[in-house]
């Protein structure tokens, strides 16, 4: 028997994780960070372990899945529809706020008026799965910031099918009536469903008595909720972590969840890490190094902005400073969707090659350190709040 070829790449990729993360546990810094390290090294812009990065963003890609289904579990729907000005009104608003201050970079620099709106879009949304993580790891998800701040991304995910419509009508190619008609019925849907859940007191699910004790098609049926919701509303053109959010929430309802998280924890960390890696495998190392401090300063102003921006909303809607602060500081960084945009970008003739490289050096870069200024900021607000 021959020994397959994987198999060596997958224990050095372990071994490595390990390594990384027991380093940075010494630090005290989230194995997100372990996670992320991991992956610039072994991608195709470090050592070369693994060049096929597919894979690894598919598996990635299931795990925000996962880690959106158990969210919305523990999400109370009651109480995020209760801050629903935050989440509308603060979120267009951040929107805007992201395209003025671009827009003031753009005159220095004589941008077009698409790639001003371009850039504030990819600066505006923040990453769902990172920021989510942490919060579970602080234990705060549950508090009136972490519910604040769910329903901001959340609502970012929606505006997503607006931002890709109107870089449309920038583009060369013309919209299709089909896909916007698409998009419109499943988010309509998606609210129904939302207030069908908000609605009712109790919602039992088929033969769940039947599986009570069945831990094998516990697997099974947890796995098809989960998927199935978000296969829908990828249908629809609409976010899989929207869909899988609602399943959580869907089951979070039927107070039946005990068993769901028993079998799932396992494949949500796995699956949940392996996205992680993804994100560092993106990293261009060569690319970086020639436009380093272009990336370094786009960085600085991203962070910064995205900061100060969000904690600002979060001021407006009555919260203390610190409050306000920290949220700000968590959203600070550029999401893992702002990788979609850059790329309706260079498809619809917005930016070239070398604005679309600097754009996902800088989207990754963000996601890299933004444990690192989340940390610092706590740290930071934790000292002048003594």
């Amino acid at each position: 028997m021959h020994m397959d070829p994987v198999m060596p790449q997958a224990v050095l990729a372990v071994l490595l994780i390990l390594l990384t993360g027991f380093t940075l546990r010494i630090f005290q810094q989230p194995h997100v960070i372990a996670y992320l390290v991991a992956g610039v090294v072994i991608g195709p812009w470090g050592i070369g372990l693994i060049t096929d990065g597919d894979v690894i963003n598919r598996l990635g890609t299931m795990g925000v899945v996962l880690l959106l289904f158990f969210v919305g579990m523990e999400t109370d729907a009651r109480k995020l529809a209760s801050n629903w000005k935050v989440i509308v009104f603060g979120t267009m608003l951040q929107i805007v706020l992201s395209i003025g201050c671009v827009w003031g970079i753009g005159l220095l620099y004589a941008w077009r008026i698409e790639r001003i709106i371009l850039i504030g879009f990819v600066i505006s949304l923040s990453s769902t799965a990172i920021i989510i993580k942490l919060l579970q790891d602080k234990g705060i998800i549950e508090s009136k910031v972490g519910q604040s701040v769910l329903g901001i991304l959340l609502a970012q995910d929606l505006l997503i099918i607006p931002m890709l419509i109107i870089l449309g009508i920038f583009g060369a190619e013309s919209l299709e009536p089909f896909h916007m008609i698409k998009q419109l019925v499943g988010t309509i849907l998606a609210a129904l469903l939302f207030g069908f859940i908000l609605y009712k007191q109790a919602i039992h699910l088929p033969l769940s008595k039947l599986l009570r004790n069945d831990h094998e098609l516990q697997l099974f049926a947890a796995l098809g909720v989960c998927f199935g919701l978000a296969f829908i509303t990828a249908w629809f053109e609409l976010s899989t972590a929207l869909g899988a959010f609602l399943a959580g929430m869907l089951i979070g309802a039927t107070k039946e969840t005990h068993w769901f998280h028993h079998t799932l924890d396992s494949f949500k960390v796995l699956f949940v890490a392996l996205f992680f890696v993804s994100v560092g495998m993106m990293l261009d190392i060569g690319f970086l190094q020639n436009n380093l401090p272009m990336a370094i300063l786009l960085l600085a102003i991203a962070l910064i902005t995205n900061t100060f921006i969000n904690a600002l909303i979060l001021k407006l809607a009555q919260f203390n400073w610190k409050d306000s602060m920290f949220a700000g500081v968590l959203l600070s960084e550029i999401g893992e969707f702002s990788f979609v945009l850059a790329a309706v970008g260079l498809q619809s003739n917005i930016i070239e090659e070398h604005g679309y490289q600097l754009a996902l050096c800088v989207i990754s870069l963000s996601l890299i350190v933004s444990p690192l200024w989340i940390s610092l900021g706590d740290k930071l607000l934790q000292t002048r709040a003594k």
